[in-house]
Formats: structure tokens, sequence, C-alpha cells
């Protein structure tokens, strides 16, 4: 199969794939901070100013997601093991 070939070179050369998708994210950035590459004319509020603010709005929602549902699943969702077994 092609596809677990693929997957299979991707994680051997990790390092690589980490540095390339760094470097495209900063091109990103950059790109959001040049004027004429992203009209911010029409932004709503302050923070759309900010080069790179919806990349890092999306990251922190990500991480503040994650932290929420593993907290709530070990407070609430998560039984024992042998919780059928009683």
């Amino acid at each position: 199969m092609k596809l677990t070939r693929l997957i299979e070179f991707l994680r051997d050369h990790m390092k690589v794939v980490v540095r390339v998708c760094l470097v495209a994210l900063a091109l990103l950035v950059l790109l959001d901070a040049l004027p004429a590459v992203v009209d911010k004319e029409h932004a709503h509020t302050w923070m759309e100013h900010v080069p790179g603010f919806w990349a890092l709005f999306g990251f922190v929602g990500c991480v503040l997601l994650f932290v929420l549902s593993k907290t709530f699943g070990h407070f609430g969702v998560t039984t024992r093991e042998d919780y059928y077994d009683e």
C-alpha cells in the first residue's frame, strides 16, 4: 500500500517534517503581517490587526479543548476496569 509507505517515510524523517511545518507556519505568519497580502482594513477588533492572531487563537483553543476534555474524562467519564465485574 502506498499510504502505509508514506506514513513510514514520514515517521522515519520526523525531524525534517517538523522543521518543514514550522517553516511553513512562520512563512504564513509573515505573509499575514504584510498589508499587501492580507487586508486588515475592515478588522472588527484591535486583536485582528495582530499578525498571526487567528493562528494563535486556534492553537490556544485546541490546547484548551484538549485539557478540558482530559479533565472531564478523569472526573466523570472514565471508570474502573472492574466496574462491570461487581
